[in-house]
């Protein structure tokens, strides 16, 4: 099951049986990853008081969409994977409060969506869980207001700049069943630290992560590239993405493959998203609609997801601290 150095292996092929994602407003008309969603908001707190409340409100809907895809309830699963970026991860202990399940928070920045996963798999290899819902979200007007600059002031951002996305992404994790997406295997990132201090640039600080666990998980696992249909880094940007392919082309990898971003393709051609998107909902979003709904379709029969995360609080980068980051992978096959 657990190789050295954070390698992980499932042999017992637990599956990913049903997702769900919803997203706000402005992905609903911006971004093209949408028309794949379950749930569009009218409104970017869903309707309640507060930016805070309507993430919540987001994560909750999506774990009882994913739940009713499989023919169950809240009442049904028994171990709940989720995060977020807000201060001690508050959306999600609300969404789990509401929801009832036995919850496991878990924070990796804007990796969650895959670390939750893996997780939720190594307790279904285990045998300690029949049904684990994982994912994580995020929303723009909170998360930006937490570690930037409250939207009222109008401060303008470079072009290294990148949008958090109003998006949740849930996934359900059970044993083996016929015709789901199989999770084989997984790599659990180190942390990657290159001195990078500006926050309004964090694809480059998070590029050599996700080329290190990339790099860990082809060796580590006797992989070889052309073993994908695709590798999809999570929320690196157009200028981290461009960087995690330079640096993937030293080590002389062929960067011709196909390779793509969530972040760099969230919001389509929109110049006014600059670099693209970023968030812990952004890569849940995409991997656990577009990317899913590839996998049945079969026109992806193997991919591999790297999920990417600056792991800086708004006290670490007040006080001048560099950004670490992390990557975890997970290779998902359809059998």
């Amino acid at each position: 099951m657990v190789n050295k150095r954070g390698l992980l292996s499932f042999p017992s092929k637990p599956v990913i049986a049903s997702t769900g994602v919803t997203v706000g407003p402005l992905e609903t008309k911006k971004s093209p990853f949408a028309q794949f969603a379950d749930k569009q908001y009218e409104d970017e707190r869903c309707d309640l008081k507060t930016n805070e409340q309507g993430h919540a409100k987001m994560m909750e809907e999506s774990i009882k969409i994913t739940l009713s895809k499989v023919d169950k309830t809240p009442s049904d699963a028994e171990f709940l994977l989720i995060g977020d970026l807000v201060n001690e991860m508050t959306p999600s202990n609300f969404a789990a409060g509401s929801v009832g399940i036995p919850y496991i928070g878990m924070f990796s920045a804007c990796a969650t969506s895959v670390s939750t996963l893996l997780m939720a798999a190594l307790l279904t290899e285990a045998g300690i869980s029949e049904l684990a819902v994982a994912g994580s979200a995020s929303q723009h007007n909170a998360i930006e207001r937490q570690f930037r600059y409250p939207l009222q002031y109008g401060s303008q951002k470079g072009p290294t700049a990148q949008w958090t996305a109003t998006a949740a992404g849930t996934a359900a994790v059970v044993p083996y069943i016929s015709g789901a997406p199989v999770i084989t295997c997984g790599t659990i990132g180190t942390v990657v630290d290159l001195g990078l201090t500006d926050p309004l640039n964090m694809g480059a600080a998070m590029a050599p992560a996700a080329a290190d666990t990339f790099k860990r998980h082809l060796e580590g696992h006797s992989r070889k590239l052309e073993d994908f249909d695709l590798v999809m880094t999570g929320d690196l940007g157009k200028i981290g993405f461009e960087l995690f392919k330079t640096l993937l082309d030293r080590w002389e990898y062929d960067v011709s493959h196909t390779f793509r971003d969530a972040g760099a393709e969230f919001y389509g051609k929109h110049p006014e998203f600059l670099a693209g998107a970023s968030g812990s909902g952004c890569s849940a979003s995409v991997y656990f609609s577009e990317v899913y709904d590839k996998l049945l379709a079969g026109q992806y029969k193997r991919v591999l997801l790297i999920a990417t995360g600056s792991l800086m609080s708004p006290l670490s980068y007040q006080q001048g601290e560099t950004i670490p980051c992390i990557a975890h992978a997970v290779e998902i096959e359809m059998k």
